[in-house]
């Protein structure tokens, strides 16, 4: 009986022996590569990681003076703080409810124009088309938030000025809040439907051909085509994508939400999220422990919302998870 314990144990020994060295030989085989990883594996641990250790502020009655460490433990007291002031139920009707809009805002219109660009045949029309719908997502909200001033200012703006013309009395963008939700809507597409519809149409050049030519043949046209293989085709791959805006669904978008209405508090009630609240909170200094409460928390359902939404489709679907 000995025995043969001593020889498991030898035999368990030397499969752990020749496991680590081929570990280390196959690391030894990539250790170039492993290198030129470094770099932006320690760029990810500084800038993603290494932060999280101030989450303790959000425990915390934090005081410049006294550092992280040194200021009072007060517990759950800035989240307390936070769910029962009279900001709380406003930001964050308005961070989920611009959230889920964005969302399927962004995946209607990336798909419908992947979709158009997919039936055009002609190489430059689709390059121009791309170039001229992706030129704004690298324009910054700043300049952006200029032009829509530009649009939308009381005296001199361009709108009011052509609604002059038609003898209609000018409107007052910048003072009442019920135009804001079309206004942020329309500028989030017109920036990101051109990047978003990318990543559809190189899905959409990866059907095979033979298919459509198929369908030709039974009498499909063009409509029926798109909805029995084209968007098929894209349904994993809108699913991830939409698992994944989830994960944001509660941090929106801060150039958005702060260049375009100027930070005008008139406003607030339909432009205020949780990125412009925490900015303000920030910027003023007043609770520092009471903002990293907030974004702890915004955050965190951040994450579980990937989670659930995850959890939902596998049951579904287990192909279009996204794990």
């Amino acid at each position: 009986m000995q025995s043969t314990q001593n020889k498991l144990t030898n035999i368990t020994a030397t499969k752990i022996k020749k496991s680590k060295t081929a570990l280390f030989a196959k690391g030894k085989a990539n250790l170039e590569l492993l290198i030129l990883c470094l770099p932006a594996v320690l760029c990810f641990f500084i800038f993603n990681y290494l932060p999280m250790i101030g989450t303790i502020i959000a425990f915390k009655d934090y005081h410049y003076d006294l550092g992280i460490l040194g200021s009072k433990w007060v517990g759950f007291e800035n989240f307390k703080f936070f769910f029962t002031s009279q900001d709380a139920f406003r930001i964050t009707r308005n961070t989920l409810g611009y959230g889920a809009l964005f969302i399927l805002a962004s995946l209607i219109t990336s798909v419908l124009v992947a979709l158009l660009l997919f039936e055009i045949k002609k190489k430059i029309a689709i390059k121009f088309y791309q170039t001229t719908m992706i030129l704004p997502f690298f324009i910054s909200w700043v300049i952006v938030g200029f032009i829509a001033y530009s649009l939308l200012s009381p005296n001199t703006g361009v709108i009011n000025q052509l609604l002059s013309l038609f003898n209609i009395a000018p409107i007052g963008w910048y003072s009442d809040p019920k135009y804001w939700p079309y206004i942020l809507t329309i500028a989030h597409i017109w920036k990101g439907v051109g990047m978003n519809s990318v990543v559809y149409y190189a899905a959409l050049m990866g059907i095979d051909h033979e298919l459509f030519e198929a369908a030709t043949l039974d009498g499909a046209n063009r409509v029926q085509q798109t909805m029995a293989i084209s968007v098929p085709t894209l349904i994993p791959l809108m699913t991830m994508l939409s698992i994944l805006g989830l994960g944001n669904i509660f941090r929106g978008d801060f150039g958005l939400f702060y260049q375009l209405p100027r930070d005008i508090g008139a406003l607030y009630s339909t432009t205020d999220v949780i990125d412009t609240y925490l900015y303000r909170g920030l910027r003023t200094g007043d609770n520092i422990g009471m903002t990293a409460a907030v974004g702890l928390f915004q955050s965190v359902v951040g994450l579980c919302t990937v989670v659930a939404a995850n959890w939902v489709v596998k049951k579904i679907n287990p192909e279009n998870t996204l794990y």
